[in-house]
């Protein structure tokens, strides 16, 4: 296939260095957020392989060589490092005291079959609300069955995997419980609730041009959702069409 430079290659996204740190100290842009070394970023499983090229391979190590250069380190006395050091332990040893008979493979798979069924390009409200539920049974089972090989003194890639889809299944949860509030069609995410009587998406400015985030508000409790007004003052949103 042949490539060549087009709208879709400069779409957005801000200025990175090649540690993925924009022009503000700290913040790191990863995956399609950031504007690219290759350019091709907004571009199917071009735009997959960035978000996995980064995250797994370029952020662990280009966030935590910033925080090496940081000038007040935190001394290993100090007890925010003893909190963060026991909370990590912690994790280690719950994940390894499970000792169930699931491998992490299975739960992997079937989270990625609920969120492609139920929560992908398209999406409608029943769907999002049953895969909210899914989730949490999944949780539970991998919590009381997930199976690890034992080891955690070097090198356990099945306790490594174990902790990123402990990491997913938090995540899958919140990307239903966000689309779920977001009452619209927005860009090539569409509700079906939402669209033209000609499959057109239909966007709500006036409930939902913000930022949302979620807090987290403990184990067990529910997050609560913040938002952000954003203001437009050199342009006027209006309807994408992708006829």
């Amino acid at each position: 296939m042949m490539i060549y430079p087009a709208p879709h290659y400069s779409m957005g996204g801000l200025w990175v260095d090649y540690e993925l740190q924009s022009t503000i100290p700290g913040l790191f842009a990863i995956g399609e957020a950031n504007f690219s070394d290759h350019g091709a970023n907004r571009l199917g499983a071009s735009a997959m392989m960035q978000c996995l090229a980064d995250g797994y391979f370029i952020a662990p190590h280009t966030v935590t060589n910033f925080v090496s250069g940081v000038s007040e380190h935190v001394a290993a006395d100090h007890p925010a490092f003893e909190a963060a050091e026991n909370e990590v332990r912690g994790r280690i040893s719950a994940l390894l005291g499970v000792q169930g008979k699931t491998p992490p493979t299975l739960f992997h798979r079937e989270l990625g079959e609920v969120m492609l069924d139920n929560c992908g390009i398209t999406r409608e409200a029943d769907g999002l609300r049953q895969a909210m539920g899914r989730v949490q049974e999944l949780r539970e089972a991998f919590w009381s069955d997930v199976r690890i090989e034992p080891g955690d003194a070097g090198i356990n890639q099945t306790l490594e995997y174990a902790g990123r889809i402990a990491d997913f299944l938090e995540l899958a949860e919140l990307m239903c419980r966000d689309a779920l509030v977001r009452e619209e069609s927005c860009g090539c995410h569409l509700r079906e609730e939402h669209q033209t009587d000609e499959g057109e998406a239909m966007r709500d400015d006036d409930r939902h041009a913000n930022v949302q985030v979620w807090e987290w508000k403990g184990e067990g409790e529910e997050p609560e959702m913040q938002i952000e007004k954003l203001e437009f003052e050199s342009i006027e949103p209006v309807t994408r069409s992708y006829k």
